[in-house]
């Protein structure tokens, strides 16, 4: 029997009654590669992928992070195919604005009709009526937040809320600023940036969020498709007995209790391995050493 990975708690929605536990999974590495294309196509081993969700589930994960412009369309149907019907306390988190080119890249797609198509989207693949949480990405600069007005995006969002084909929004790769013109439309209840022991940016952002009761959800939280690397890192784990990534995610899950952290991985193995993280007590001596990776305390 696999136990359940709820050592570091659980975190209720703000205004809802979804309660996930924090340790999560994030699907992006379920779609394939082709070549220079990253996230694209079906994976090598569709079997595998779904091997990879249904151990998610069984070990205790309530919380998973997709897109619709993962693959495209690939992740949201392995899990459509893996998960339903779906246990009546799994939370599926979904972003949009964002579509692919036949290159491989990476397009904003922030127009009321590219919009509500991407909901559509979500909620044919994965099989739904309603979108638990969808996370609207602003991409005015792909790979890091950028300001600009998000108000037109939110507008449109918030219409689908009414309408019922969203239960509730989030926002993803956005600034302080964005986040307060979002919240003047329509309640926010989760926020995912980027975020791990390397790339410190929204340290003063989390307490905030926590002030207010909102989820704050680190992508990237291991580094992305290139895993950071670290020499204190490696001898904080150890030290612990454990492997970095395991020290690098519980470091996360230490770091703020309105942190949710989702790892992903097309492995069983290594999705077992990110689980264990849920179960280290990172020393509060240690702490300041792993703090010296991202340049001091937080």
């Amino acid at each position: 029997m696999i136990e359940r990975t709820d050592r570091v708690g659980s975190f209720t929605l703000p205004g809802t009654s979804m309660t996930v536990n924090r340790m999560g999974y994030g699907a992006m590495q379920l779609a394939g590669r082709d070549g220079n294309k990253l996230v694209w196509g079906p994976p090598g081993d569709v079997d595998g992928a779904i091997a990879v969700l249904r151990e998610a589930v069984t070990s205790g994960v309530n919380h998973i992070d997709t897109a619709d412009f993962y693959g495209p369309h690939v992740t949201n149907q392995i899990i459509r195919k893996a998960l339903s019907p779906y246990p009546d306390d799994l939370v599926i988190v979904t972003k949009v604005s964002a579509r692919r080119g036949e290159d491989g890249s990476w397009i904003p797609a922030f127009s009321r009709e590219e919009l509500i198509a991407a909901v559509h989207d979500n909620l044919r693949n994965l099989g739904l009526d309603a979108l638990d949480v969808v996370n609207l990405r602003s991409m005015f600069s792909i790979h890091e937040p950028a300001e600009g007005s998000i108000e037109a995006p939110m507008t449109v969002l918030a219409e689908l809320q009414q309408k019922g084909l969203v239960r509730h929004i989030g926002l993803s790769n956005v600034t302080p600023a964005q986040i307060a013109q979002a919240r003047r439309i329509a309640p926010i209840v989760c926020v995912q940036n980027q975020y791990n022991l390397v790339c410190r940016a929204d340290d003063a952002l989390i307490a905030d969020l926590a002030h207010d009761g909102i989820a704050y959800v680190p992508f990237f939280p291991l580094g992305g498709f290139t895993p950071f690397q670290s020499d204190t890192l490696s001898e904080v784990a150890a030290r612990l007995g454990a492997t970095p990534m395991q020290v690098a995610l519980a470091w996360l899950l230490q770091r703020s209790p309105n942190i949710l952290v989702i790892p992903g991985t097309s492995s069983v193995e290594h999705l077992r391995e990110n689980l264990q993280a849920s179960r280290l007590q990172v020393p509060s001596e240690v702490i300041a050493d792993l703090d010296s990776i991202g340049g001091g305390p937080v």
